[in-house]
């Protein structure tokens, strides 16, 4: 027993000594030392963090990534916005608030293809009613002259009122779906009306 402490203790001591390794490069040689225990259990900790991290944000998806929930909160903020923005009366500014949020972006679209895609086709592109994707607008490119020609129509050019049949909500949002297709450049019906810079 004794002679076993006796052992354990030389290699504690053995441990303590800088041991230098027979290799040499460039007249360089290396110590061969035992890493201290707090730095061991930071390797290892750190290696089985690193796989739990990937396991449940990478692999199985449990948690949403950072960069994720920022999104979410900075939606959240912007939904906030628009809400006050809505209850202080419909503006330029509060259209456009609506084509950074993907949730009224998507409504929008929705009612786009049931709605509009007849007349202006899926891409905006234009048939019976006029290209939106190009720089050229005939009643106005501003987003509250959008909104009034959703609203009202132009009879003289077939496009009928759509304020009763979706109502004020739907209207604002078929506009903020509108004005994500502007200037995107759309092959289709020849420019029509005067050129706007957006």
């Amino acid at each position: 027993m004794t002679e076993h402490m006796d052992n354990a203790r030389d290699n504690r001591e053995e441990y303590r000594q800088d041991t230098v390794m027979e290799h040499e490069y460039d007249g360089i040689q290396e110590f061969d030392n035992r890493l201290p225990n707090w730095w061991m259990w930071i390797m290892w900790g750190s290696m089985v963090f690193a796989l739990f991290y990937w396991v449940v944000f990478h692999t199985l998806e449990l948690r949403p990534l950072p960069v994720e929930k920022f999104d979410a909160v900075m939606l959240e903020a912007q939904e906030e916005q628009l809400a006050r923005a809505e209850a202080a009366g419909i503006s330029n500014e509060t259209l456009m608030m609506m084509t950074g949020i993907p949730a009224r972006v998507a409504e929008g679209r929705e009612l786009w293809v049931k709605h509009c895609v007849a007349c202006h086709l899926d891409r905006g592109q234009g048939s019976v009613g006029p290209n939106l994707t190009d720089g050229f607008w005939i009643h106005g490119c501003e987003p509250m002259q959008m909104l009034n020609v959703v609203r009202e129509g132009v009879a003289a050019k077939g496009m009928p009122a759509w304020m009763n049949q979706l109502g004020p909500t739907r209207t604002q949002t078929v506009v903020a779906y509108v004005l994500t297709l502007r200037s995107t450049e759309v092959p289709g019906k020849a420019p029509e009306g005067n050129p706007c810079s957006f």
